[in-house]
């Protein structure tokens, strides 16, 4: 019972979350400077002619008409227009969202899988030559800048070695081989530096069992020290694995905007520069709340496992 009201409790912090997102992510954009019709129809447009296509295209009604008819319409699934194009922005965003959740979901799983065992050598070995390499490899990938580890990956694999495609895309339908190639280069870029980041958490939760009294335990009645942390730890070290991974969603996802520009892919990072360097303000509210709806969603997931993963928080007793 406690665990379906928490999850109720967190679906209703969901939906506040994304009524206020909607709110700031729609007043953030009509605050931008600059006339949009103006912009449409060129400087040397007389202000009438101004004045009527804002009334077309709405811009003359009261801000918070404006927000409902938004938020609104996109609950029946409706967008909006293009204001530069007429094309719904549902049938510009759709078609990206299919490049930019493999880039990120892709991102997101093979972050885990590479930071575990680097945390574990970090901490398991902390004191000897491995743990220092993987502890100084994690502090490098940190450093590095997504965009950097992208050049330098395209440098390496692309020009010199000739192995992989440089930019571009392939639909998974059309060509799986291709459409894996493409995605090489971008998701090792954004899983390099998420999984660097990762594995410091990863490290000190790992250090923190092996102080444990039950780890202590579990090697005096005969456990190994690798097979015991994974198999009496792994549990604890889920949950920071987890936790660290939520807050580095928004960062993965920003990230993956700027992985698109660099090896041009269609995915939503790219409609969104274009949207703005447009001033396409349909565009970009749209593509920006698609976004956060993924993130905070992702979020709510995250905090729900926490229920499956955790006793502690079913109980309430987090001592």
């Amino acid at each position: 019972m406690a665990t379906v009201r928490a999850v109720a409790v967190r679906l209703a912090v969901l939906v506040g979350s994304l009524l206020v997102a909607s709110f700031v992510v729609f007043a953030v954009c009509q605050a931008l400077p600059g006339d949009v019709a103006q912009q449409i129809l060129g400087e040397q447009a007389t202000p009438e002619a101004v004045d009527a296509l804002r009334q077309r295209l709405g811009l003359d009604r009261p801000f918070l008409v404006r927000y409902a008819a938004w938020v609104g319409g996109m609950l029946s699934g409706d967008f909006g227009s293009s204001y530069l194009t007429g094309v719904p922005v549902g049938d510009l965003i759709w078609p990206r969202v299919a490049v930019s959740a493999w880039l990120i979901g892709l991102a997101l799983l093979l972050t885990p899988l590479v930071a575990l065992p680097l945390g574990l050598v970090a901490a398991v070995w902390r004191r000897h030559w491995q743990g220092f390499v993987a502890t100084a490899a994690s502090q490098v990938g940190m450093a590095i800048p997504a965009f950097w580890t992208g050049l330098m990956l395209v440098s390496v694999f692309s020009i010199r070695l000739g192995w992989l495609p440089a930019n571009g895309y392939v639909a998974f339908a059309a060509d799986p081989a291709g459409w894996a190639s493409h995605l090489v280069l971008p998701v090792a870029s954004l899983t390099i530096v998420q999984a660097a980041m990762l594995t410091r958490y990863v490290r000190s939760a790992f250090v923190e069992v092996l102080t444990e009294d039950y780890f202590r335990t579990a090697r005096a009645i005969g456990w190994r020290r690798i097979p015991g942390l994974l198999r009496h730890g792994l549990r604890n070290v889920a949950l920071s694995v987890l936790t660290v991974l939520g807050l580095q969603l928004a960062a993965t996802v920003v990230g993956a905007i700027v992985i698109e520009s660099v090896f041009t892919l269609p995915g939503l990072g790219s409609l969104l520069l274009t949207a703005v360097g447009q001033r396409d303000l349909q565009v970009v509210q749209g593509t920006v709340m698609l976004l956060v709806v993924t993130v905070l969603v992702i979020n709510a997931l995250v905090d729900v496992s926490y229920q499956v993963l955790d006793p502690r928080v079913r109980t309430g007793d987090l001592r």
